[in-house]
């Protein structure tokens, strides 16, 4: 007897054909319709087709389509929870998250701040390290900030606010524009593996390295519903392939990344890489301790997040330190090699 085929359907924040984060999810659904054999077969529905790349989350909630691939991130103002997910500044680099999410208390947190609204929410995928964005204009003392128009999302752009920035969330595809008219002054987007492919680099002179999304993690939306009726196998399969995906998205933004780098010091000479001052790192610090505190006493949910988060990378930082700190700084000292 022919067994049921199953269709779903799956809405991304990002448009068509997009580098890394799209493929991610055509990986995903390959994968998933292959070792189903068939039987579980997913259409991916670019934000040009849905034409919501922010609205996601809702559209999975309404059970308009079965499946997003977002950033949790997006959806603060709807429920301000979910923004812990992605990233914290000065928070988790990519390993230790992972760890934190699959043997640590993320998923079971995660199932907490989304399944009152009907959904189930899984890793998707990791940037790695980002970078801290692309400025017309060098940043020299915390004065350089104020005013100025910047995108940058989630818990940094409230982090940035602090510190008298403009800040503003503009979808993928208007970024390039924004900067371009001078709608912004800077913008932060990933690192140089979608950087590049984008041109900020011949918009924005100065390149600078990151404090805010020390690894972010992108997200699978599911709607419960949808997730019910399947049978068991095919969850189980569903589940490995969105974790296999997301994990090759974090080997492929990393060889992605390096290559992109490389072409970009070799054929961009002006782009020039910087760090920020320590008053400003200071600043942000700062600013972001603070706003976890406010976050946590204000909400009981996200103080059991951010006490989680801050207990688990109190733990494993210390392996990271003589492990891969320690590795780095032993066999190559020297800033840039």
């Amino acid at each position: 007897m022919a067994q049921e085929t199953y269709r779903l359907k799956l809405a991304e924040t990002w448009g068509p054909n997009s580098p890394i984060l799209g493929e991610t999810t055509r990986n995903m659904a390959a994968m998933a319709e292959k070792m189903s054999a068939g039987r579980l077969q997913i259409r991916i529905d670019s934000s040009n087709k849905h034409k919501a790349p922010f609205g996601i989350f809702e559209m999975v909630k309404a059970g308009q389509y079965d499946m997003g691939h977002t950033a949790s991130y997006y959806y603060k103002g709807l429920i301000p929870n979910a923004m812990y997910f992605t990233t914290v500044p000065f928070g988790m680099i990519a390993p230790e998250q992972y760890a934190w999410f699959y043997y640590g208390d993320g998923m079971a947190l995660m199932e907490k701040v989304y399944r009152p609204h009907g959904l189930l929410s899984f890793p998707g995928g990791n940037t790695g390290n980002q970078m801290g964005g692309w400025f017309r204009e060098q940043i020299n003392s915390l004065e350089d900030l104020q005013g100025l128009k910047m995108r940058t999302p989630g818990f940094a752009g409230e982090v940035m606010a602090e510190l008298g920035v403009a800040v503003t969330n503009i979808p993928p595809g208007e970024l390039y524009t924004a900067l371009e008219r001078g709608t912004i002054d800077a913008l932060e987007w990933v690192g140089p593996a979608l950087d590049f492919q984008m041109g900020f680099h011949q918009i924005a002179e100065y390149y600078y390295s990151g404090w805010q999304e020390p690894g972010a993690e992108v997200q699978f939306l599911i709607n419960e519903k949808t997730w019910a009726k399947l049978p068991e196998d095919l969850q189980e399969i569903l589940r490995v392939s969105m974790r296999t995906a997301a994990y090759d998205m974090y080997a492929q933004s990393t060889h992605l990344s390096g290559e992109a780098w490389a072409r970009m010091k070799q054929d961009y000479p002006e782009v020039s890489h910087e760090t920020f001052p320590p008053e400003v790192i200071d600043a942000l610090r700062t600013a972001t301790r603070k706003l976890l505190a406010e976050a946590a006493e204000e909400d009981p949910l996200a103080k059991e997040i951010i006490s989680s988060q801050a207990a688990y990378l109190e733990q494993v930082r210390q392996w990271t330190n003589i492990s891969d700190r320690a590795y780095l700084n032993t066999v190559s000292p020297e800033t840039g090699d």
